[in-house]
């Protein structure tokens, strides 16, 4: 009886561990949540120092992630020849659901070792009263100031949490404290995460994504000034057939899009940001309108600066921005008036030319205000985009040397056909043609660790959810053989029979 019982009980055991198994998969995908954000999969992990003491230093080129508490200043540290424009920004995340007021925001500056500020820039969540990925970018340029930041050296980024008291002003709790200093490596790296991870979670913090681009110099030095505003009248409508293209949900997933009429596939809900790519090279003029379907609630309320439309360069920096109130019928926002890509527009005091400075990808981002679920439902509402592109490419300006990243500012045939064939992050997959599914809003938390609706994370837990019934499918049949060999084993016994153990014969490891 007493072996009888062994076995049942682990049979019961080996059940319950199947049941449970198998139903990790559902409970993930159930506590799942759409994601305002995918952070880069390449993204570096960093921590930002309250202090330029013991900033961390980013390499050009490169993506990384970090958080930032409220109030918080974080600093990292840049180290810049003279052969070069550096840019660097800052993409701030707070968790769906989270309070905001429309001054709170992010701000990035660039200073030099003496806390002489190169350039700084603001970005705010302004009246849509939802929260929403900001971005922000600075730069140390070669040429715009004589007296300053010109010189090759130590630089530093400086991030800020603006808008808010916080009641530890200019601190980020553990972050960048050196209180576990006497920890060893991987215990310190364990809480430090735990500790990043509850702060998140709790709706503290602010995911942070940090890009970091050099622009060489060109051959030739042209003129220092901003030219003649360009052409300032209206484009001619883009019309024709909507093409269906499921937008991506960052930068890096950001679906491409070429001249023309895109209905997005999946709709756009309340409170979601959906990002998309254009190709615009030297000399060339864009145009973009977002239009926003009716609700079809018979709703005769009124959201104001319901729908916003963002554009930003190939480094990520702001250009211009268009708006729309909403009332239930189909609203757009335009994007008309940008100038032509020119080198010379940096020097212009305007920030829609002076952001018109390169060619190469400038992302659309689309954002339909939380307020809006409040009046007409979570949606998800009809989003078309018209992209026009005017213009034939030019000569560029003639670089002396290569970005880091490679390529970031020309455009190829490739890119051109990646445009009109839908790519996500550079890999084909987010247009309704070729059937991806990418950039669907639930890749990763905003701010946290990478959430259970997650593909990537999905499949680990189905993996690990096979890899575990499979174990525990070998386990159960061991433990039926243990038990029946012992049954046998004891009738063999007693009539006098020779019984081999279950290893017999085979060498011990």
């Amino acid at each position: 009886m007493g072996r009888r019982t062994v076995w049942w009980r682990a049979l019961a055991a080996v059940g319950a561990a199947l049941c449970t198994t198998a139903a990790l998969p559902a409970q993930a995908a159930a506590a799942g949540t759409p994601a305002p954000y995918t952070f880069a999969e390449d993204a570096t992990r960093v921590e930002g120092m309250p202090s330029t003491t013991g900033a961390v230093r980013l390499a050009p080129g490169k993506t990384y992630r970090s958080s930032i508490r409220e109030g918080g200043k974080l600093y990292y540290r840049l180290e810049l020849g003279n052969g070069a424009n550096a840019y660097v920004s800052a993409t701030a995340v707070p968790r769906m659901g989270t309070a905001v007021a429309s001054a709170e925001g992010v701000k990035v500056t660039v200073q030099d070792v003496n806390g002489h500020r190169c350039s700084s820039e603001t970005a705010r969540f302004g009246p849509t009263g939802s929260p929403r990925p900001v971005t922000a970018w600075a730069s140390r340029q070669i040429g715009r100031d004589p007296y300053m930041c010109q010189e090759a050296g130590t630089y530093y980024v400086l991030v800020e949490r603006v808008g808010t008291v916080a009641s530890s002003q200019g601190t980020q709790g553990t972050q960048g404290t050196r209180s576990s200093q006497g920890l060893r490596g991987s215990q310190r790296s364990q809480r430090s995460q735990e500790s990043r991870e509850s702060q998140e979670a709790s709706g503290e913090a602010w995911g942070l994504e940090l890009g970091y681009v050099l622009e060489p110099l060109l051959k030739q030095t042209g003129s220092t000034s901003a030219p003649e505003v360009g052409n300032s009248t209206s484009p001619a409508a883009v019309t024709g057939d909507a093409k269906r293209r499921r937008g991506g949900t960052s930068f890096t997933t950001a679906s491409a899009v070429a001249q023309g009429v895109w209905e997005e596939t999946d709709g756009i809900r309340a409170g979601q940001t959906l990002y998309y790519r254009v190709p615009v090279d030297w000399g060339q003029q864009l145009y973009a309108t977002a239009e926003l379907g009716g609700s079809g609630s018979g709703d005769d309320g009124y959201v104001g600066n319901a729908l916003v439309m963002s554009l930003y360069n190939p480094v990520r920096g702001f250009v211009d921005d268009a708006t729309a109130g909403y009332d239930g019928r189909q609203r757009s926002a335009d994007l008309d008036r940008i100038p032509p890509v020119r080198y010379d527009n940096r020097f212009a005091r305007d920030d829609r030319m002076s952001g018109m400075r390169f060619a190469g990808w400038y992302y659309l981002a689309v954002h339909l205000g939380a307020p809006v679920a409040e009046r007409f439902g979570e949606g998800p509402f009809g989003l078309t985009l018209r992209v026009g592109v005017a213009g034939s490419a030019a000569e560029g300006p003639g670089y002396l040397g290569t970005s880091e990243p490679a390529g970031v500012f020309e455009i190829t045939a490739a890119d051109q056909e990646a445009a009109e064939s839908g790519s996500v992050g550079g890999a084909t997959g987010a247009g309704e043609e070729s059937g991806g599914s990418a950039g669907s809003g639930t890749a990763e938390a905003s701010d946290g660790a990478r959430g259970i609706g997650d593909d990537h994370t999905a499949m680990k837990l189905v993996a690990v959810a096979g890899i575990g019934t499979g174990s525990l499918l070998v386990l159960g049949l061991g433990v039926w053989t243990v038990a029946a060999r012992r049954r046998t084993g004891v009738g063999a016994a007693g009539q006098g029979v020779a019984v081999k153990g279950p290893g017999h014969g085979a060498p011990r490891r």
